[in-house]
């Protein structure tokens, strides 16, 4: 009994020291991200291997690339655009490195991305390993998992057609009706719940990503 205190002890040791030494869990990067200024969504996802990114939402709908020095490109739409372009993990980090396109001057800088939590991500990119900045994105929308990587799969092809099927004949004509047929209710109509479409989908399908990482 005069050794319980110390075994007590070691045990309280034991179970921090192992607490401490577990690997911490890896951050996933991919999913929907809220830029610093707010004006745009960042899709991320792996494609291939890689992380890429892509303009998701916009907050200014019809924006074009008018600052890329590519003339055939000055006329593309900012949605759907690649942002963070074949980024590749670091061994042993929660990082990745790549390029990243500045759509406010047409110009692709050396870029790093590394989730800070489970909730924001940081971006850093430098102009010929100087004159760098950053920023911190905010997480709108959670991970994408690795099975709904469009570059694993595709969908099996369908060949043979639909069944045909005969249409009912009618052997009478329509009753005639004296008032409207499904009259709209008078007053204001309820507003819509649904949420917009996702008009971007699956980025690693998108013509600039998927013809790079063929």
């Amino acid at each position: 009994m005069l050794h319980c205190p110390f075994i007590r002890s070691a045990v309280y040791s034991g179970l921090f020291l192992a607490t401490g030494l577990a690997p911490a869990l890896a951050l996933d990067p991919t999913g929907d991200w809220k830029v610093a200024d707010g004006v745009a969504n960042i899709r991320v996802q792996q494609c291939n291997g890689s992380m890429w990114g892509a303009v998701a939402w916009e907050q200014t709908p019809g924006g074009r690339d008018t600052h890329n020095p590519d003339v055939s490109k000055q006329n593309r739409p900012t949605l759907g655009m690649p942002i963070l372009i074949d980024m590749k993990k670091k061994p042993g980090v929660d990082q990745w490195e790549g390029q990243v396109y500045n759509a406010k001057d047409g110009q692709y800088y050396s870029s790093t991305i590394k989730p800070i939590d489970p909730d924001h991500l940081e971006i850093q990119g430098c102009v010929l390993g100087f004159l760098c900045g950053g920023e911190t994105w905010t997480r709108v929308a959670g991970p994408i998992p690795s099975s709904s990587n469009s570059m694993a799969s595709s969908a099996p092809k369908t060949t043979a057609p639909p069944p045909k099927t005969a249409a009912p004949k009618t052997t009478g004509a329509a009753p005639k009706t004296t008032g409207s047929v499904n009259a709209a209710p008078k007053g204001p109509k309820p507003a819509s719940s649904a949420q917009p479409a996702d008009q971007v989908g699956d980025i690693c399908l998108l013509p600039d990503i998927a013809g790079f990482t063929h």
